[in-house]
């Protein structure tokens, strides 16, 4: 059995060099490979501490990484040692150091083993200076991911000294969800996986701060292909993710700002067009009293309305009389033009729909029933809607519930409806192409709309009406209708109804010159306007055209005759049959007076 004595003179003459070193850090013994490779006694050695043989980086290196991590791990394994011998010879060695504890745990000593290695002690000591001073936020662990070696910027970074981390493991320094999310052995199988790329970590410095940090990580493997150490390479976002964040929720406003003033604009746009083209429901007449008075009657109930009547008449000026009227005035009037909605598009702008839902849906939009929620939702043109589209209407009648295209969240609104249109929605019942139910659930209080011809009484009060307005919007002085222009405006039939009426004051303010107003030039001259014109030009309102007016003249002929055959040339009820001249004829004339269909 070997004793102390045999133990000491096998230490002393091993042929490598070996030192003791006690608890306090002082050297116990020193071996003679030591003492002959440094030139120095076994007294001048044994009772002083290490750092008095190395060279000062090695020093600074003992007290800041070696000694906290042999403290934390027990252990050093080919850490760069630089001795100093006593002629002044720099000996640079790889250490392998390992401390001794007795059975009940106590401290015994620390045994270091040296292997000098000149040329390669060198360069690994030149690279881990270069390590340190990288201007990046490194750190190098071992395989049960023990922090081996930080650089002096993840030091700075984080707020901590050196020897606070080596050794200790870099969960220490996560937050707390990344901690549990590389808890139960995770961490070492991410090790073990050798390599990664811009992977998100959260680590929190010692005065609390969280950090969002892309890290990256190569690995150095052992003969036999395990992970010896990894690498890794941190890239603080914090800064990147808070402006990231502040930009979304201000996207995310803006958008919300957006949503709001494009409802906004929408339909404050349809108040102003309504305030510019009609303004106020103007007559006195028994038909227009009797509308009137129905209007009075359901505006205050919860009542559905359909408005009827031909083209023209003005259905949206009196829907828009019931929603005024009614204890709804104070939220959205919503306007609904069901003819100008694409086949594919009616459930988007009737219910909304979310991002994504179809090719072309950006964002969610909100849809006119929600717009209209604690208002009345205008629905102009019921009877173009097409007829397998007609039972989702019905629903939200129905029930008051909807869902966006795309979501599966039922809504709910509160919406009064009215409807209006120029077609006979019964006879589409007849012919299949509009639902029954849905014609009842709409026409719960059905109104009227008398054509301008039935109320004769208001015609010159409407002319005068739109007179006013249009020398006011144009910056023309007020222009007066003689006797004569009062007689041809009593006189034609008005097919166009009040929307005509207006278009015909709007071209004889534009087309006249001076003080007189130019109404001969606006109206379709047919047979009953030219006796009407011949009737005024006896009573003193003759004067001769230019040729200039003349062409004007005609031009505006061709303009009515194709608004009142919608623009249809050719063919049976087209414009060229309406004018009695060929459609050949017509045509070149269209082209000769520049005339071009306006846009919807």
């Amino acid at each position: 059995m070997i004793n102390l004595e045999d133990y000491q003179w096998l230490f002393r003459k091993a042929p490598i060099m070996a030192t003791s070193i006690a608890e306090d850090g002082r050297y116990l013994d020193v071996n003679d490979a030591v003492l002959a490779r440094l030139g120095y006694e076994r007294e001048e050695m044994i009772g002083r501490r290490p750092a008095e043989f190395v060279t000062p980086e090695t020093a600074v290196r003992i007290e800041k990484e070696l000694l906290p991590t042999l403290r934390r791990t027990g252990r050093l394994e080919n850490k760069p040692v630089a001795f100093v011998t006593r002629d002044g010879e720099v000996v640079n060695c790889l250490t392998n150091s390992l401390v001794e504890h007795s059975s009940d745990g106590s401290f015994i000593r620390t045994a270091a083993l040296y292997r000098e290695v000149t040329d390669e002690g060198r360069a690994d000591w030149k690279y881990r200076q270069l390590y340190r001073a990288t201007p990046a936020m490194l750190h190098t662990v071992d395989a049960d991911g023990c922090i081996i070696a930080v650089t002096d910027h993840w030091l700075q970074k984080m707020g901590y000294e050196r020897e606070e981390v080596v050794g200790r493991s870099i969960i220490d320094f996560y937050s707390e969800s990344d901690r549990k999310r590389l808890a139960s052995g995770q961490l070492q199988d991410l090790i073990r996986g050798g390599e990664f790329t811009n992977e998100g970590r959260q680590m929190v410095t010692r005065q609390g701060v969280v950090l969002d940090l892309l890290m990256s990580a190569t690995s150095e493997r052992d003969a036999t292909g395990q992970v010896h150490r990894m690498l890794v390479a941190s890239k603080d976002v914090t800064e990147r993710n808070r402006v990231e964040r502040e930009l979304r929720s201000a996207l995310a406003e803006n958008a919300r700002l957006r949503e709001e003033l494009e409802r906004e604009r929408d339909y404050l746009r349809e108040e102003v067009n309504v305030a510019m083209n009609f303004g106020r429901i103007v007559g006195r007449s028994p038909s227009l009293k009797y509308m009137l008075s129905q209007v009075e009657a359901v505006a205050d109930t919860p009542a559905n309305v359909l408005v009827l009547g031909e083209s023209g008449v003005g259905k949206e000026l009196v829907a828009r009389a019931i929603h005024a009227r009614s204890g709804r005035a104070n939220a959205p009037l919503v306007k609904v033009n069901c003819a100008s909605i694409p086949k594919e598009l009616f459930e988007s702008e009737f219910f909304g729909h979310v991002k994504g839902a179809f090719t072309g849906a950006h964002r969610d939009r909100v849809g006119r029933f929600q717009l209209a929620d604690g208002g009345s939702i205008f629905l102009d043109e019921i009877g173009e809607i097409p007829y397998e589209l007609q039972g989702k209407l019905l629903r939200v009648l129905q029930e008051s519930e909807f869902e966006r295209v795309g979501d599966d969240i039922t809504r709910s609104v509160d919406v009064r409806v009215i409807a209006a249109t120029n077609r006979d929605l019964e006879q589409l019942v007849v012919d299949g192409k509009f639902r029954e139910d849905l014609f009842y659930r709409l026409s719960v209080f059905p109104i009227d709309v008398p054509p301008l011809r039935k109320r004769p009484e208001d015609v010159l009060q409407l002319a005068q009406h739109f007179l006013e307005q249009t020398c006011s919007e144009f910056g023309r002085k007020l222009l007066k209708l003689t006797r004569g222009q009062a007689d041809i405006i009593r006189a034609y039939e008005w097919p166009g109804n009040v929307r005509e009426l207006k278009n015909v004051i709007e071209r004889a303010v534009i087309l006249s010159k001076g003080n007189n107003l130019r109404l001969d030039l606006s109206l379709p001259p047919d047979s009953d306007t030219k006796k009407s014109v011949e009737n005024g030009q006896a009573r003193g309102d003759d004067q001769v055209l230019t040729e200039t007016q003349m062409r004007a003249l005609q031009k505006a002929n061709i303009s009515a005759a194709l608004r009142r055959t919608n623009w249809r040339v050719s063919g049976k009820n087209g414009a060229a049959e309406l004018l009695g001249i060929k459609s050949t004829t017509l045509s070149d004339r269209i082209k000769t007076f520049g005339i071009r269909k306006p846009r919807r």
